[in-house]
């Protein structure tokens, strides 16, 4: 079986800007570089077959390249509890029509469509049980900003659970 799922790798400086703020929250479990990215679609467990299919059907994927910057910080609560730290991207609207074409091109193959609201943001840190409080670090950085960084290609990404977190690796990268 294999754990899929279809993001955008953001560039190395932008991967370090975000590291570089990484910290100061207590119990926080923090992305790595090689951990970063934003998530279009989340597959979950395929067999080889289906991750076949899918690899396939996302190299018809046609979109032109676009710019995204950093633009803020956020959390997603579950049940009152925050559970993910995040960073946000803008503008909304060529990302949320990428994220659009990879579900029906995953959904072509077979899957159900997402089920969840699309929310365009690159993951910074898994919470649970007790933290720190995250007030200081929503404030010092609610004004994140970055350059803009071109989106020239999305990638496939098999994830394997480890002790010590998720390990991230790139299947295939689909030129845009």
């Amino acid at each position: 079986m294999h754990r899929l799922f279809i993001g955008i790798e953001p560039p190395h400086d932008i991967k370090t800007q975000l590291l570089d703020l990484m910290g100061g929250v207590s119990g926080a479990r923090w992305q790595t570089a090689a951990q970063l990215h934003l998530t279009l679609r989340f597959v979950g467990e395929v067999d080889r077959h289906q991750a076949n299919d899918i690899a396939e059907a996302l190299s018809d994927l046609r979109h032109p390249v676009f710019a995204l910057s950093l633009a803020g910080v956020g959390t997603f609560e579950r049940k009152g509890q925050v559970h993910t730290l995040w960073a946000g991207v803008t503008p909304f609207e060529p990302v949320h029509v990428l994220h659009k074409k990879v579900d029906q091109a995953v959904v072509r193959t077979g899957l159900l469509p997402e089920p969840r609201v699309f929310q365009p943001h690159i993951t910074l840190a898994r919470l649970s049980g007790r933290i720190g409080t995250l007030s200081h670090f929503l404030d010092a950085n609610e004004g994140l900003t970055s350059a803009p960084f071109a989106v020239d290609a999305v990638c496939l990404y098999e994830s394997t659970l480890t002790s010590e977190g998720s390990v991230y690796t790139v299947v295939e990268r689909y030129v845009l």
